[in-house]
């Protein structure tokens, strides 16, 4: 091969080399990305495990977090075509999940629904689950929490966020 076509050729391969590159990362102007695009909006956060006795009941405060600049619809949302937030429960034997009470929604205006106020919940949620253990051992208390997400001017797919609550019953 000719020196000169030997150098053309390896720039020309370092240029596409580049050029792929760049393509393939963030631009500084590039700074908003579709919420999809920035992990899950809605994560169980804790606790990770709950103490029980049997046969009393007991209270357990979930946390989920929501991404910043995302809400979802509060458990009653204002608009009946909205979805709501809920908590499904696995049923198992051992633990019997006895009542689920979720925080008030706060008020919300967005672009998409001028002049009318939506109840969502934004930042840190706390739901407090009612648990009766019916025997004693560890088990693991299996639930998803049901929620849209959006942002001011679209809402996400409905989406399930897990949650994995290890019981310890005495």
């Amino acid at each position: 091969m000719v020196p000169s076509l030997r150098l053309t050729t390896g720039l020309a391969v370092a240029a596409l080399l580049l050029a792929c590159s760049l393509g393939a990362q963030d631009m500084p102007w590039q700074t908003h990305k579709p919420a999809a695009a920035q992990g899950e909006p809605v994560q169980y956060v804790f606790p990770e495990q709950a103490q029980l006795i049997v046969g009393e009941p007991h209270e357990v405060d979930l946390h989920f977090r929501i991404r910043e600049g995302l809400h979802i619809n509060s458990h009653v949302p204002r608009d009946k075509g909205f979805i709501r937030t809920e908590l499904i429960v696995v049923e198992r034997p051992g633990v019997v999940v006895q009542a689920v009470i979720f925080p008030e929604g706060a008020e919300f205006s967005s672009k998409a629904f001028p002049g009318e106020k939506l109840s969502v919940y934004t930042g840190e949620v706390v739901l407090h689950a009612r648990l009766k253990a019916s025997r004693p051992g560890e088990q693991m208390l299996a639930a998803a929490l049901r929620y849209q997400a959006c942002d001011a001017d679209a809402c996400l797919p409905p989406k399930t966020a897990p949650v994995a609550l290890d019981i310890v019953a005495r």
